[in-house]
């Protein structure tokens, strides 16, 4: 489904056409299996593909007061693309590395319901169209206590829904991931506590604020299936499992929607999920993190910042509330 027809688009805003290319290359290579030959990741014989050439895409201003810039150490590709959580493949931090070539990412679309004026389902090549991709250095923190910094590459996510029209009632944003058990092994498990579909949520302030992202990319490449292929949410004040994966619904709503870790443990995973050194989860301390890459005899803990050090930008959404019960 495309947004606007050619002869709704004004002049201002038809891309260029190198950069146009650029991007087709770009979601062709979304395409791909896993991994793309050159970056160090397991690649099946189906999902073999030339390596893709850097993407055309704005990189980030080095500037200490660039809230999407962080001159922290970035973790290596390899740190960031074997040491992760994506249940859909297994509960063991190598597993989506191990086992998420199967996925097959193209054709990809995402559907769009509820309060807005423009719902459907969207192929993800039309919605890549009109957007401009940008290069962002955010610290992840997960809840358990264990961080990295990593460059994604992606668009603004105030960007996709404004191009879906919410209206007043939408008070509300809900996510959901794929779900196909015959590739995403994890869905299959017998021993699974989570009632797929994944769901995440955001309000809707969270949802505009600037610093909400979609990635499509990490270091310059297309994203690798293991960490969210071929587009995910990147909210990097929240703890990373607030940052939904391999999303295939967005649905806007005037009530908030259960996420599927509040389902499980509403004590332990908030709604809001904010990164709070004040609060810890129930079996450990969130004063303190682990800053990867390290190793079991030099762990680089470090500690805590509020809002993952994004107060300055985030504070503001949450005035007045007690973010001890709202956690």
């Amino acid at each position: 489904m495309l947004i606007r027809s050619p002869s709704d688009i004004p002049s201002s805003e038809i891309t260029p056409e190198g950069v146009y290319l650029q991007r087709r290359q770009f979601m062709h290579g979304i395409g791909v299996g896993a991994a793309m030959a050159g970056l160090g990741l397991p690649l099946s014989s189906a999902a073999a593909k030339p390596e893709l050439a850097t993407l055309n895409y704005q990189s980030v201003v080095a500037k200490a007061d660039n809230p999407f810039y962080t001159e922290e150490k970035v973790a290596s590709f390899n740190d960031a693309s074997t040491y992760n959580n994506f249940y859909e493949f297994g509960t063991d931090k190598s597993d989506p590395a191990r086992y998420a070539d199967a996925l097959t990412t193209d054709p990809w679309s995402v559907s769009v319901e509820g309060e807005v004026a423009k719902p459907g389902k969207y192929p993800l090549e039309d919605i890549m169209k009109l957007m401009s991709l940008e290069e962002r250095i955010y610290r992840l923190r997960c809840v358990e206590a264990w961080s990295m910094v990593i460059p994604w590459v992606g668009f603004p996510l105030a960007d996709l829904l404004k191009m879906f029209e919410p209206n007043s009632n939408a008070k509300y944003v809900e996510f959901t991931t794929l779900v196909r058990r015959d590739e995403m092994r994890g869905q299959r498990s017998a021993f699974s506590t989570i009632d797929w579909p994944y769901k995440e949520g955001l309000r809707i302030d969270e949802a505009v604020h600037p610093l909400a992202f979609m990635s499509v990319g990490m270091y310059g490449k297309v994203l690798p299936n293991q960490n969210g292929a071929p587009i995910r949410l990147v909210v990097p004040w929240k703890y990373g499992f607030k940052s939904i994966k391999s999303i295939v619904k967005i649905r806007l709503t005037s009530r908030k929607p259960e996420t599927s870790w509040e389902r499980i443990a509403p004590n332990e995973y908030g709604f809001y999920a904010n990164v709070n050194p004040e609060v810890d989860h129930p079996r450990w301390t969130q004063r303190y993190e682990r800053r990867l890459p390290g190793s079991l005899l030099r762990p680089n803990r470090i500690e805590t910042q509020m809002f993952n050090g994004y107060g300055e930008q985030v504070a503001r959404l949450y005035k007045g509330m007690d973010l001890r019960r709202n956690y």
